[in-house]
């Protein structure tokens, strides 16, 4: 059932029949892992959830404009939410970065990470207390910390208030990929305001750079 073909019109966001030969490994073994006493039979198809979820943010449309020929719109955000919880949605996401880095020639395992941080403005919807002010470019919002291989594939991301330093953010991003990643040997982090790169080698090492930067 869970690969069945949905007999709608399609929607240029549909996941391809290749690429969901790829992840519908995954949501199979967590359905069956979700069977047992006291749960609920799958009723709806999987793929169908992952087409919804992907319109919904490929569109950037609010979940309950959801179109009436995917699954119910609350039932598409249940299954999003518990795979954001539950680690599902990362579990797709590590196995298509492998499956990348495989096809350039590379080892799963990346042995080298850059960092960097951008703040962006955030629209009045936005609660106050999760923004703040980029003194150095004047901008009121958030920051996304970013941390990818040197393909430039995702390896972790936080966002922040903007007025948070970009070390410290960084020192953040650096745990999880040194949990996930033990083989990262350096990370380029952000310059530093006067100029001064930093860098840390290997991941686990003490961060070697002007201590300002850190304070």
């Amino acid at each position: 059932m869970a690969g069945r073909v949905s007999a709608r019109r399609p929607y240029r966001s549909d996941v391809f029949d290749a690429r969901w030969a790829l992840i519908e490994p995954v949501f199979i073994a967590w359905r069956v892992r979700r069977i047992g006493p006291g749960t609920a039979a799958g009723v709806h198809d999987l793929r169908e959830i992952v087409n919804a979820i992907v319109y919904v943010n490929r569109t950037g449309i609010r979940w309950e404009y959801l179109p009436h020929d995917f699954p119910p719109w609350k039932t598409v955000y249940d299954y999003y939410a518990k795979w954001e919880a539950d680690g599902t949605t990362q579990q797709v996401h590590d196995l298509l970065r492998d499956k990348t880095r495989r096809t350039h020639g590379r080892s799963p395992e990346p042995t080298a990470a850059v960092i960097d941080a951008q703040s962006v403005k955030t629209s009045a919807n936005v609660a106050e207390t999760s923004q703040g002010i980029h003194a150095g470019k004047k901008i009121k919002g958030r920051k996304r910390h970013l941390t990818t291989d040197t393909l430039g594939l995702v390896l972790a991301v936080l966002v922040t208030a903007a007025s948070v330093h970009d070390a410290a953010g960084g020192k953040l991003l650096l745990e999880d990929v040194a949990t996930a990643f033990p083989q990262p040997e350096a990370v380029p982090l952000p310059t530093a305001p006067w100029g001064s790169p930093c860098f840390l080698i290997p991941i686990r090492s003490p961060i070697d750079c002007a201590p300002s930067l850190l304070e």
